[in-house]
């Protein structure tokens, strides 16, 4: 096979086409697009010399007769690798390439994986290539850089500085560096191919596994709108110079940045609008005054949460993994802490103590959405689903509730199945806006019978209430079975669950049937008649 840019321009065989006119290979070589013939690679090879059109193999076809740029324009949609093909055809279309303005280095992109079958010529043959694209590419009008490494590649940390400094030119816009994870110890981000104006159109920035240290006076990526950074090494005063200068900025993503002690966004980041921050593991602390932070998404440890009296945040999700309590921790601080929040998800792992009443109120609250996995390890089983109606009486704007509930061990729950029991009844507030209910997960938990009850009786403008008695990790609002939707198989299910899912078809039935209102729709899903049946 021919080097990955070795084209056929040499000797006499050299020839120029126009880009409205090209030259058809045989027609078992062609294919046909939109009124352009162009030439279809050999199989397992880029660029062969079988790619040469010799005088009277063929016919010539006139193509539209565009203008250069209309030309260049084309070739920057296409993908990296079949630039190489058309590059083959004409010495104009290999100019086009030699200024592409994508450069995506992966191993699909690159062609690796259907031409290698070991893992040392993957590694070795990506180098390789890398080298020679970026050895022959002008160096100007790189738009996207966006680099894939896996561990077995073995690249030494030269090659990726070299990478880094013919391909980050000024006018770069995205640039992805994905490293392996043997490299978060020892690579350090070259911070200085981003100076000189270099860093000043960049929009985009990924970085994973390696160490990035801006220095104070760090302020090359004004225009930076998105910035995500994944098991990256930084402390809070190096990511404190990047963003603080970086007034574009609108999405910022951290997960696994474990340096990182304290989070500070200034209010000069006006248009951060989405904030993502996920086990950080080493962070006790996150200060926000950005005046337009609309979204937030917090998992991890329990943390220090300020967000600026003024907080203008409307969208949460919150999940602490060792911070027991979590729905109560919610209902008591966080309509102070985000008053302006208009959805709300709540994800927990352990809740030894009922939900409290709550003392303040989410005033705009219109979607709430609790995730509980019942771990009986740090979950009780005595559990008072009943007390989330604090939730409902605290939230008089509430229009969606879900809640999810995950068993990951046997239940072990005080069930109303086999015998009769009376319904506790809470004489509270109506839940005059809460239209739409879904019970993920529905048991035959007494508590959670009596918690569905309570909806039917005091939402007075439901419309729908769905009871899924099969946990489904994406269902939110719609019951998923193959055996409705007619594809594929539903996700494994325990035998355990599978019995408890027809004990509570029986307590609906009982408990639920009966008090449902004429104006309601209700939705209950069984287990799945195919993939979920088991033998008493």
């Amino acid at each position: 096979m021919a080097e990955f840019f070795r084209f056929p321009w040499r000797g006499a065989r050299k020839r120029e086409l126009s880009p409205g006119v090209v030259r058809a290979p045989p027609a078992s070589d062609a294919s046909v697009s939109d009124g352009l013939i162009a030439p279809v690679p050999q199989k397992d090879s880029l660029c062969q010399e079988d790619c040469h059109l010799q005088s009277g193999e063929s016919l010539t076809y006139s193509g539209p007769n565009f203008p250069e740029d209309i030309w260049f324009h084309i070739h920057s949609l296409l993908p990296l690798h079949d630039s190489v093909h058309f590059a083959c055809v004409s010495r104009t279309f290999m100019c086009f390439w030699k200024c592409h303005p994508k450069l995506i280095f992966t191993e699909e992109a690159l062609g690796l994986k259907r031409n290698a079958c070991e893992k040392g010529d993957i590694a070795k043959d990506f180098t390789s290539r890398v080298d020679s694209i970026l050895k022959n590419h002008i160096g100007v009008g790189v738009k996207t850089l966006k680099i894939v490494v896996y561990n077995h590649y073995n690249v030494d940390a030269n090659h990726f500085n070299s990478w880094l400094q013919s391909a980050i030119t000024p006018g770069i816009e995205e640039i992805t560096l994905f490293l392996p994870t043997n490299y978060r110890d020892g690579y350090n981000f070259p911070c200085s191919v981003l100076l000189n104006g270099r860093g000043n159109s960049i929009r985009y920035l990924h970085l994973t596994y390696c160490a990035f240290r801006p220095m104070v006076g760090f302020d090359c990526l004004r225009r930076l709108t998105k910035l995500h950074l994944y098991q990256v090494r930084l402390t809070g005063n190096e990511l404190g110079c990047l963003i603080s200068k970086s007034f574009a900025l609108e999405q910022l993503e951290l997960m696994s940045c474990d340096e990182l002690i304290c989070l500070k966004i200034p209010l000069c980041l006006e248009r951060l609008s989405c904030l993502r921050v996920t086990w950080c593991k080493m962070l006790k602390v996150i200060e926000s005054t950005a005046p337009n932070l609309s979204s937030f998404d917090l998992f991890g440890d329990s943390i220090q949460l300020s967000l600026g009296e003024s907080s203008q945040l409307k969208n949460l999700h919150v999940g602490f993994s060792y911070h027991d309590n979590f729905v109560s921790y919610s209902i008591t601080r966080l309509p102070s802490i985000v008053p302006h929040l208009e959805t709300l998800t709540i994800s927990s792992t352990g809740e030894t103590v009922d939900t409290p009443i709550a003392v303040d109120r989410f005033l705009h609250l219109k979607g709430l959405k609790i995730y509980l996995e019942v771990d009986y390890l740090a979950f009780s089983p005595a559990y008072d689903y009943l007390s989330l109606v604090s939730f409902l009486d605290a939230s008089p704007a509430l229009e969606t509730f879900i809640l999810s509930v995950n068993h990951v061990e046997e239940m072990e729950h005080v069930s109303v199945y086999g015998y009769v029991s009376p319904m506790r009844q809470i004489h509270g507030l109506k839940h005059h806006r809460l239209r739409k209910v879904h019970i993920n997960g529905f048991c035959s938990a007494k508590s959670m019978v009596e918690l569905t009850c309570h909806i039917l009786q005091n939402a007075t403008s439901l419309e729908s209430l769905t009871v899924d008695t099969i946990f489904n990790e994406v269902a939110d609002s719609n019951i998923s079975r193959c055996s409705v939707q007619s594809t594929g198989e539903c996700s494994p299910v325990r035998r355990d669950k599978i019995l408890e899912a027809r004990k509570s078809l029986s307590v609906i039935r009982s408990y639920i049937l009966g008090r449902v209102p004429s104006t309601v729709k209700l939705n209950v899903g069984e287990p799945c008649n195919r993939c979920h049946v088991i033998d008493v």
